[in-house]
């Protein structure tokens, strides 16, 4: 937690691609802190250095670089968001292409090499950098008004097939989470069309709607039981929604307080005007 005594440093930012940094950003200027943001080499967005009070670029696989700039800014605490395509992890020339400093070859060596699940990277990221000062923090901390909320999000209800697709689903996605296989699935008449890997929640969508021709099939979608919500926390935004509309898929199901929808009004304008339901399950 922020101690009251560093309310006047800045929030890090650590910052890969995609919208979601902006958010942020805004979010911890709008709670009255000033933004210091590392942006993440060719990932990071252009417009995200004029939201920041300060900001410099560092490799995905620069770590020490990363604590310097902390120093340099005056950063205990950081929020660590945005996408850095898994397919680069997978890449075998990944650390050519990169060029790690010493502290990140040290890491995947002790660490790493043998288990590169996005929970082992973070907590392992985590421990490293907390032993150096720079502590990561609840990434949806400074975006409460973008998460997912209980109940019907849109004016589309969802159909009577679609609320019993969910309440099949749902139990079935706690199980793939527990495993550490992926964040959603694709339903259609409690016949599973689809199931999140590596490839994203994009790309199963567009096979969904390669499989499943008939239209209104259910994108279920949460965090993985006791996820660390330091970061990769699960997301929807306007292309999900419009990808979804694309390929035949009427409903949307989401963890409440558990996935971030990216530009939450954007994303249920969007969800209204196509006609696909948004619901939020579980929560409080």
């Amino acid at each position: 937690m922020t101690d009251a005594r560093d309310h006047d440093r800045p929030v890090g930012l650590i910052a890969g691609q995609g919208a979601l940094p902006i958010l942020v950003a805004r979010g911890i200027r709008a709670s009255g802190r000033r933004v210091a943001c590392i942006g993440l080499s060719d990932q990071y967005e252009p417009e995200l250095p004029a939201l920041c009070d300060r900001f410099a670029p560092a490799g995905v696989l620069r770590l020490g670089r990363w604590l310097r700039l902390a120093r340099k800014f005056g950063v205990r605490e950081a929020i660590m968001v945005g996408r850095v395509s898994k397919g680069r992890m997978h890449d075998p020339l990944r650390l050519v292409r990169q060029f790690p400093d010493l502290r990140a070859i040290n890491l995947w060596y002790r660490k790493l090499r043998h288990d590169r699940r996005s929970s082992t990277l973070l907590s392992t990221l985590a421990d490293d950098l907390a032993k150096e000062g720079l502590v990561l923090i609840d990434s949806t901390t400074y975006i409460p008004e973008h998460m997912a909320i209980r109940g019907v999000m849109t004016k589309r209800e969802p159909t009577e097939m679609q609320r019993s697709d969910i309440e099949f689903a749902w139990p079935l996605l706690s199980q793939l989470g527990a495993l550490d296989i992926g964040q959603a699935i694709a339903v259609r008449e409690k016949d599973v069309i689809a199931v999140e890997a590596v490839e994203g929640t994009d790309r199963m969508i567009d096979r969904a709607g390669q499989l499943c021709p008939r239209k209104g099939w259910t994108l279920v979608k949460t965090a993985r039981p006791g996820h660390d919500m330091r970061a990769d926390v699960p997301t929807i935004g306007v292309s999900t929604v419009e990808r979804m509309h694309a390929a035949g898929g009427g409903c949307i199901a989401v963890g409440a307080g558990k996935v971030i929808l990216v530009d939450r009004p954007a994303v249920l304008a969007a969800a209204d005007r196509l006609g696909i339901a948004i619901i939020g399950v579980g929560g409080a």
